[in-house]
């Protein structure tokens, strides 16, 4: 595994994350949708937040409840997610956020998130 950096538009949230991003998702729930999320998912053994803490961010959620959409507070960029998916946390990388990446080289999943 490779690790990534990454971050919001204006440096205050920084993380470290370990992934081959190998798929990327693209959902097309109000609010994927209209972010423009291009996500991967990652265990929180393989996220590192180096700048800032998840109690400053603005946490956002919606529908279930069940993903705390964090944004930050100063350039308003989501660039992570935290969620459940049964009992298992997961990390939602914002893949648009890490610095370098090329995303046009990484295959997109198409998820109907507009029927969940």
């Amino acid at each position: 595994m490779k690790t990534y950096t990454g971050g919001c538009h204006c440096g205050a949230v920084r993380y470290e994350v370990d992934m081959e991003p190998e798929q990327a998702m693209v959902c097309n729930c109000s609010h994927c949708h209209i972010k423009g999320l291009v996500l991967t998912f990652v265990s929180p053994e393989q996220f590192r937040l180096t700048k800032g803490s998840e109690d400053e961010l603005t946490d956002y959620q919606f529908n279930k409840k069940t993903i705390h959409h964090f944004f930050c507070p100063v350039c308003g960029v989501e660039s992570f997610a935290r969620g459940k998916k049964g009992e298992e946390t997961m990390y939602a990388i914002n893949l648009r956020c890490i610095d370098g990446l090329d995303l046009d080289a990484i295959p997109v999943l198409k998820v109907n998130g507009k029927d969940f």
